[in-house]
């Protein structure tokens, strides 16, 4: 497996001040939350979740495409 690239990743830390338990009837400030931080900030943490979910696996570098061609059947 290839190392991580520079990127910062390492040097992110959980505010878990931030973090409380809640019922999912409770309202939600899940967009405020969101929008509050600068846009680098919120692309680190969603690159955090992905590589928390997902792992560094080969599909980080990137995904390969494919392509199907299927032909019409004239009626």
């Amino acid at each position: 497996m290839a190392s991580a690239p520079d990127d910062g990743m390492e040097d992110f830390q959980v505010d878990r001040t931030r973090i409380s338990v809640a019922r999912l009837t409770d309202e939600d400030d899940a967009v405020e939350y969101w929008l509050s931080p600068p846009v680098e900030e919120r692309l680190r943490a969603l690159e955090l979740l992905r590589r928390t979910f997902y792992g560094d696996t080969s599909a980080s570098e990137g995904l390969q495409r494919v392509l199907e061609v299927a032909q019409l059947k004239l009626r």
